[in-house]
């Protein structure tokens, strides 16, 4: 009895099924269901597609098929600033090589012609010579050429003294003597400058070597100050032609090979003369 009856208990009650199997059973089934009616209802492809589609393709214009037009390239254009700046220099060159007379007056318009470019330029050039005290403005006539004594040209030598001699001093016994020699490049420029017998080619050439010695001390306003003042002392006296012939140049040049020599060898007295000898004999 108690086998039949357990015999009964297995094949009358069955093993219940988990609900949540049976709910992701109708749901699998619904989704099949779901698919069928989806491919059913999807249009044809071909001539019969949704009218919907065919609505989103745009027919080929003839302005479709023309080339893309490239960009025209960029055209060069000058600056307003870079012509000042180019005038500018170019003033500065005929200051210096006595073309600029002091004394005299020059207008804008003038001098506009005379370099091919428009008087605005060359005023505002000139604005700046003016801050710089080598012209002053002449009320509806146009720059006048400041006239300069050999006492201004003294004076500019003593301040670039007390300068420029104590760093040198300085750098003669801290730099080293190779940082010195690269130098050297510059030197000879200056005498090649001078042998060429242009004042405005050596006035250049002149200032980058000095640049190049004070820039070790590593201040850049100290370079900016002397420069200044090494560029006012290179303007031309009053009364007449330049001063300074193809022979001063070249032995003023022949002091920066000798200035270089004596920093190598940190010979500080010599250092000292010559600085103050190489003023003296630009004023």
């Amino acid at each position: 009895m108690a086998s039949a009856r357990g015999e009964h208990t297995h094949s009358e009650v069955p093993i219940p099924r988990p609900r949540a199997e049976d709910d992701r059973a109708a749901v699998r089934t619904d989704d099949a269901r779901s698919a069928v009616r989806t491919e059913n209802a999807r249009p044809a492809r071909g001539d019969d597609a949704h009218p919907v589609q065919a609505e989103r393709v745009r027919p080929a214009r003839a302005e479709d098929a023309r080339p893309a037009v490239r960009p025209e390239a960029p055209r060069p254009v000058v600056q307003r600033a870079s012509v000042r700046g180019q005038i500018l220099d170019a003033l500065r060159t005929a200051l210096v090589a006595g073309e600029l007379a002091p004394g005299e007056v020059y207008s804008a318009p003038a001098l506009g012609e005379r370099f091919g470019v428009s008087a605005t330029p060359v005023r505002e050039a000139m604005q700046q010579l003016a801050l710089e005290g080598a012209v002053e403005v002449v009320p509806n006539r146009g720059f006048r050429v400041i006239e300069r004594g050999t006492r201004e040209l003294a004076e500019l030598a003593e301040i670039r003294g007390l300068i420029e001699v104590p760093v040198m001093l300085r750098l003669a016994r801290t730099v080293p003597a190779a940082r010195w020699a690269e130098l050297r490049p510059l030197a000879e420029a200056t005498v090649r400058a001078a042998s060429s017998g242009c004042r405005a080619t050596y006035a250049e050439s002149d200032r980058s070597f000095h640049r190049a010695v004070l820039a070790l001390a590593g201040n850049a306003q100290l370079v900016r100050i002397a420069d200044d003042l090494h560029r006012r002392a290179q303007w031309p006296l009053v009364g007449g032609p330049v001063s300074r012939g193809r022979a001063d140049l070249v032995a003023d040049a022949a002091e920066h090979t000798a200035l270089l020599e004596a920093l190598i060898a940190e010979d500080l007295a010599v250092v000292q003369a010559l600085v103050r000898e190489h003023f003296a004999g630009a004023s």
